[in-house]
């Protein structure tokens, strides 16, 4: 049973910085594709960004592609969201997300392909 558990939410005002970090229990780690997910009041869970167990494949939504960076470090079982130039259309709860993965490059885009979930950290970007 992997735990995760995010930190690094909180108030900044648009064009602002904040980083995301989720910290993972499993030691095997790097057997473990990872995701960032986030939902606002009223909508559906949306991805964000996903990084392979190897760390060598990212992807990113749309909406934030060329602002946000995910990054994995497999010696401290951390992955790291940077998020850069903010807008107020950013806010919500982020998720980090987790899956085993038998092939070290694949990445996965939809909430139903992880089996395991952080408590989730707030992020609000104020206009």
């Amino acid at each position: 049973q992997v735990q995760l558990v995010e930190s690094g939410g909180g108030l900044v005002q648009t064009g602002g910085s904040l980083r995301l970090q989720c910290a993972a229990s499993e030691r095997t780690f790097n057997t473990y594709a990872m995701g960032w997910f986030r939902q606002a009041p009223g909508k559906e869970r949306e991805f964000v960004a996903a990084v392979s167990a190897s760390g060598g494949r990212t992807y990113y939504a749309d909406s934030v592609k060329g602002r946000f960076t995910i990054s994995r470090d497999n010696a401290k079982n951390t992955v790291l969201l940077q998020m850069n130039s903010l807008k107020p259309e950013d806010t919500a709860v982020y998720y980090c997300a987790a899956r085993t993965s038998s092939f070290s490059n694949r990445i996965y885009l939809l909430p139903v392909e992880y089996n395991y979930w952080g408590q989730g950290t707030q992020v609000t970007v104020s206009s």
